[in-house]
Formats: structure tokens, C-alpha cells, sequence
């Protein structure tokens, strides 16, 4: 093992992990939003890359960003039926009723795909960009940046629609002081269940980024990924979007790096170590103070 295998392994597994920034940016979301944490998200959202499987079903020469747009869309249904299903019509002031509606949706989405597919994977359409670029002894795959630039290019749409934007503002507002929005004639529903559907758009990306990055989707996938976006959004921080971003990129090299240096057995134990090491010494994120005991 040489260094340039080292920075080779940790550049790609950054360009990876912009996809895990994604599902942390939708954990982080709806938790700054509703103060509530969404089991389902992460399945929904790979629900919705397996969905867009059906265009190639019905249309078998549609292009592949055809189907990653169709992912996007359905995911963003997906996530305003899990609002209805599991936070509309249940008391809000009951955490746990909640927390388990979400996760019975969870394992209620895993075992749909589940006997949908006869639990066996199935293709995914990869980037069509593949090329390799050398330098060197470096190289950079061409459909790993292009992964990499669509999930930069919806991060600043989302930043650009909370911060320039009514509907921005009303969910900022909604998360920092909902009674005062409700004063002021914001209607909580309406904005909690579009903050369910930009997630879940967001979400979709995700989850065909994912499913493009190896060219298969699994359902081993669903519990390994809403892991990973949990583990992203307790880093970052709840509630903190630039830290679910960092964390993101963060958790994508580690994994690669310790993908190369102790195998695919042994990777996800240093990822809970890293998450130790955060809750440890730094419990309330990345870009807060450290934490001093009494």
C-alpha cells in the first residue's frame, strides 16, 4: 500500500460521499423543521431509485438521466406520503407514535422492494460518462465527478431556495419559532409537508447517485444507508446543514479509506468508531464548541 493509493482511495470516496451528504441534508431537514428525526427517508428515497426502474421497463431505450429525473420525482411523492402516513394524522406531541411510524414505513418500503424484485438485486443505469482521467499515477473517474457535481449543483439549489426565497423563509421560520410563523400567517402544515417534498426530491438524487455509482440497487441497501445518513446527520450536527455536508464527504472517505486498508468486513466499524469519537468529544457536531465535562 503506497500513499497514491491512500489519496486515490479517499479522493474517490469524497466524491462518493456527497451522495451520503444528500440523505444527511434530509435527515437534517425535517429534523430542523419538525424537530423530529424520519426513519423512512433514506428508503424512500431508495424506493424511488427502484421505482424509475419501471421507464426502462416500459421504454427500453430511455436515457439514463430520463431515469434519474424519474427517481427524483417519485421520491418526492414518496416523501409527502410518508408526511401523511406518518406525521400528519399522528399527535405530534407523542415522540415515540412518531419515531416507530417511521420506522414500521421503513421496513414496510424494504419488504414492498423486497418481494417486488424476489429480494435479488437488479441493474441500475451507470453514468454514461465512464472515462478514466490520469495524472500520473492518480486517476479520476469521469462518472464519479459527474455524481459529484449533481449532488453539489442541488445542494446550492436548496441553499439558494432557504435563504432567497418565501418558501425559504417560511421554513426557517417554522423551524426557529413556529408559534410566532403561525402569528404570522404561515401555515405549518403546508410548510412541513413541502419540507417532506424537497427532501424527498433531494433524496431521489441520492438514491440514483448511489444506485449509478455501481451500476445495481439492493435491498441490502436500505438499513446500510439510513445508517450512513444518520451517522452523517448526528456528526454534522442536528439540525446543521453546512455540518451534514461536511460530515457527508467526512464519512464517504473514511469509508473508502478503510474499504482499502481492512476490507469490506471491517469498514463499517471504524465508520461507528468515528461516530463514538464525534459523540465523545464533540457531541453537538462538527462546527459546534468542544464539549468540557463537569
Amino acid at each position: 500500500m503506497e500513499l497514491i493509493d491512500i489519496i486515490q482511495a479517499v479522493f474517490d470516496g469524497v466524491m462518493k460521499g456527497s451522495t451520503y451528504a444528500l440523505i444527511g441534508i434530509g435527515f437534517t431537514l425535517i429534523f430542523g423543521v419538525m424537530h423530529k428525526l424520519n426513519l423512512a427517508y433514506a428508503a424512500a428515497s431508495i424506493a424511488g431509485a427502484y421505482a424509475s426502474l419501471t421507464l426502462i421497463s416500459l421504454f427500453p431505450a430511455t436515457s439514463a438521466f430520463l431515469v434519474f429525473l424519474m427517481a427524483v420525482f417519485v421520491s418526492g411523492i414518496l416523501g409527502y406520503l410518508v408526511y401523511l402516513l406518518c406525521f400528519k394524522f399522528i399527535p405530534l406531541a407523542n415522540q415515540l407514535a412518531t419515531l416507530m411510524s417511521t420506522v414500521g414505513m421503513l421496513f414496510f418500503i424494504e419488504e414492498i422492494v423486497v418481494h417486488t424484485t424476489d429480494g435479488m438485486p437488479v441493474p441500475y443505469p451507470a453514468m454514461p460518462f465512464d472515462e478514466y482521467f490520469w495524472f500520473g499515477d492518480f486517476s479520476v473517474r469521469g462518472d464519479l465527478i459527474l455524481i459529484f457535481l449533481f449532488c453539489v449543483i442541488a445542494t446550492l439549489l436548496l441553499m439558494y431556495m432557504l435563504y432567497r426565497t418565501r418558501l425559504g423563509i417560511a421554513t426557517r421560520a417554522v423551524a426557529q419559532q413556529p408559534i410566532a410563523a403561525r402569528l404570522a400567517g404561515i401555515s405549518i402544515e403546508k410548510t412541513n409537508a413541502v419540507t417532506f417534498v424537497m427532501t424527498g426530491l433531494l433524496g431521489g438524487l441520492a438514491g440514483a447517485m448511489i444506485g449509478a455509482s455501481v451500476s445495481v440497487l439492493s435491498p441490502l441497501i436500505f438499513i446500510p444507508v439510513t445508517v450512513k445518513g444518520l451517522i452523517v446527520t448526528v456528526i454534522g450536527g442536528l439540525g446543521s446543514i453546512p455540518g451534514a455536508i461536511v460530515a457527508g464527504l467526512l464519512v464517504g472517505g473514511f469509508e473508502e479509506l478503510f474499504l482499502v486498508l481492512r476490507g469490506v468486513t471491517e469498514r463499517d466499524i471504524y465508520i461507528m468508531l468515528l461516530l463514538f469519537v464525534f459523540l465523545t468529544f464533540r457531541p453537538g457536531g462538527i462546527f459546534s464548541r468542544s464539549a468540557e465535562r463537569d
